[in-house]
């Protein structure tokens, strides 16, 4: 038995989510039923990161396991397979059969976009915020984030997690063209994190006035209910998550293209 693992992108808009709801269009479903044709048995997938509805990945991981050996065109036939919505980018061969995309992740970054003038090309890929937005609020707000390690305030009721507590490696915004962008690493996340830190910042900034203290009196309550998580999916990206450099080796598909050659 052998395990592998898959970077897949997909476009969360046309999927209930990355985990598995039953026979609900979710991204776990696609691939295990492209897995399982293509491998002609039963094959399960595992992520690494859980995204909701709307929410979109650049970049997330699944591992399968099985005993037979892949085609030297599996790339090329498991996409052929899959909706145009998902793709699988890259295939791994994982360094030992315990190797976990969930639990080995050192790290994850997501992204979330907003746009504050009309554009056709952008809806349902970013956010339409047209509303006077204070910059320098922003970046204060962005830099106390990385000042805590306990997010309750920022998990949405009914989660899973054991814990609230969270590393932060980066936070911050940027301007890109003519968005804004807010970027947000660490270790893990809860559920509805990345939205409540994004829709917060942003109601504060709007509203003018003391946001950064306004913000650590949010973080120290520990209370979601403080907390704004009204942005709409569509806006976040999942962007990286990152792995030890021996956790897995590439394997090069024979048939997938590249122009870069």
């Amino acid at each position: 038995m052998a395990r592998y693992f898959l970077e897949v992108a997909y476009v969360g808009t046309a999927f209930h989510g990355s985990q598995l709801q039953g026979q609900l269009p979710t991204v776990q479903l696609a691939l295990n039923n492209a897995l399982t044709t293509l491998l002609r048995t039963p094959t399960p997938s595992f992520g690494a990161s859980r995204t909701d509805e709307g929410v979109h990945a650049l970049c997330n991981f699944y591992h399968f396991d099985t005993p037979l050996p892949l085609h030297d065109a599996f790339l090329y036939k498991l996409n052929a397979i899959l909706p145009h919505s998902l793709a699988v980018k890259k295939l791994y061969k994982a360094g030992n059969d315990e190797a976990n995309v969930r639990f080995d992740a050192r790290s994850r970054r997501y992204r979330y976009r907003i746009y504050a003038r009309k554009e056709p090309f952008l809806y349902h890929r970013a956010m339409y915020y047209p509303y006077p937005i204070d910059i320098a609020i922003l970046h204060q707000t962005a830099d106390i984030i990385k000042e805590y390690d306990h997010f309750e305030s920022f998990s949405k009721r009914n989660t899973q997690s054991r814990t609230f507590i969270c590393t932060i490696k980066q936070s911050y915004w940027q301007q890109v063209g003519t968005e804004l962008h807010y970027v947000v690493e660490a270790n893990r996340f809860l559920r509805g994190m990345v939205r409540g830190l994004v829709g917060t910042q942003l109601k504060l900034a709007k509203a003018g006035g003391d946001g950064p203290a306004a913000l650590r009196q949010i973080l120290d309550a520990r209370d979601c209910t403080k907390a704004d998580f009204s942005v709409p999916g569509y806006g976040l990206y999942l962007e990286d998550i990152s792995y030890p450099a021996d956790t897995y080796t590439e394997i090069i598909d024979k048939k997938t293209g590249n122009y870069n050659q």
